[in-house]
C-alpha cells in the first residue's frame, strides 16, 4: 500500500524562511534594478513609466562630462592611499595585539574598533574639529585620514582573525630551524595572511569609493564621486547621467567584495590556519 508524503510543520517553516529571505532580497535590490534600468533608457525625463528603449548615449554623455571624470578619478585616489595606509596600520596592529600581552590592550583593541562602530557623523565631526584645532584646512589628505579610521578596522578584523587560526607551531618550527623574524614573517606569516590581507583590502577599497558621510565633514571643497552624486538630486535634468554614474559606483563597490569572496573562500585549507 503506498503511503502518502506527510507535510510537518517544519516543511511550512522552511517554506516561510524561504519565501521571507527572497523577499527581503527582492526589497533591498529593487531599487538598486530600477536604477540599471533607467540608465538605458532613450527617455531624458525622469523615471517616466514605461522605460521607453534602449541607449548608451547617457555613458558617452557621462564620460565626456569633466566634472564627472574628475569626481571618479579623485575617489579612485583617496580610496587607494586609504586602503594602502589600512593595509599597512591593521596588519601592523593586529601583530602586535596578537602576540603580546600588556597593559591597556583590550583599550587599545576597543578604540582600533570604534571608528566603524560610531555613527559616520560623529566620527565626521570629531575628525573636522580635530583638523580645525590642529589648523589643517580640509582637503584631500583630510578625507584620506577620514577614510583611513574606518578601513584599518576592516584590515584589522581580517587579519587578526587569521592570526589567530594560524598554527603557533608552524612559527616557532621556523624559528628553530634557525629563520630569524623577518624570514618567519616572509615565508610563513605573511603567506597565511595573504587571503586575508586581500579581502581586507578589498572591502576597504569598496567602502572608501562610496563614503559620503564622512567626507562631507572632511572634503571641504573637494568633491568626490558620492558628494558629486549627492549634489545631482537638485538637478532632475542630470537624472540619466546620474543613474549611469550610480551604477557605476554600485559596480565598483560590489565587484571587489563579490571577488575576495571567490577568492578567499577556500581560506580555511591555507596550511596551519587551523581549517579542519
Amino acid at each position: 500500500m503506498r503511503s502518502e508524503p506527510v507535510i510537518t510543520h517544519g516543511d511550512h517553516a522552511s517554506w516561510g524562511l524561504k519565501i521571507a529571505a527572497w523577499g527581503g532580497l527582492v526589497f533591498l535590490h529593487f531599487p538598486i534594478l530600477i536604477i540599471v534600468v533607467y540608465a538605458f533608457n532613450t527617455q531624458d525625463a525622469a523615471f517616466s513609466f514605461p522605460p521607453q528603449g534602449f541607449t548608451l548615449k547617457w555613458f558617452s554623455v557621462a564620460f565626456s562630462r569633466p566634472d564627472v571624470l574628475e569626481s571618479i578619478k579623485l575617489s579612485l585616489q583617496i580610496a587607494c592611499v586609504a586602503t594602502l595606509i589600512a593595509l599597512v596600520l591593521g596588519t601592523l596592529a593586529a601583530a602586535a595585539l596578537y602576540r603580546r600581552d600588556f597593559f591597556g590592550k583590550d583599550g587599545i583593541s576597543l578604540m582600533l574598533i570604534l571608528p566603524i562602530a560610531l555613527p559616520g557623523i560623529i566620527t565626521g565631526l570629531a575628525l573636522l574639529s580635530a583638523f580645525k584645532s590642529l589648523g589643517i584646512e580640509p582637503g584631500m589628505f583630510t578625507i584620506i585620514v577620514g577614510h583611513a579610521t574606518f578601513c584599518v578596522v576592516i584590515v584589522y578584523n581580517n587579519v587578526i582573525a587569521r592570526l589567530r587560526r594560524t598554527s603557533q607551531s608552524l612559527i616557532e618550527a621556523s624559528m628553530d630551524l634557525g629563520a630569524d623574524g623577518w624570514q618567519t614573517f616572509r615565508y610563513i606569516i605573511l603567506p597565511n595572511l595573504g587571503s586575508a590581507l586581500l579581502a581586507g583590502g578589498m572591502l576597504a577599497f569598496a567602502l572608501s569609493f562610496d563614503e559620503i558621510i564622512v567626507t562631507t565633514f572632511t572634503a571641504g571643497h573637494e568633491r568626490t564621486l558620492p558628494i558629486w552624486l549627492l549634489n545631482q538630486l537638485s538637478r532632475p535634468r542630470d537624472v540619466p547621467v546620474t543613474n549611469v554614474v550610480a551604477m557605476l559606483v554600485m559596480m565598483v563597490t560590489m565587484l571587489p567584495i563579490l571577488g575576495a569572496y571567490y577568492l578567499t573562500r577556500g581560506g580555511e585549507s591555507v596550511a596551519g590556519s587551523g581549517g579542519k
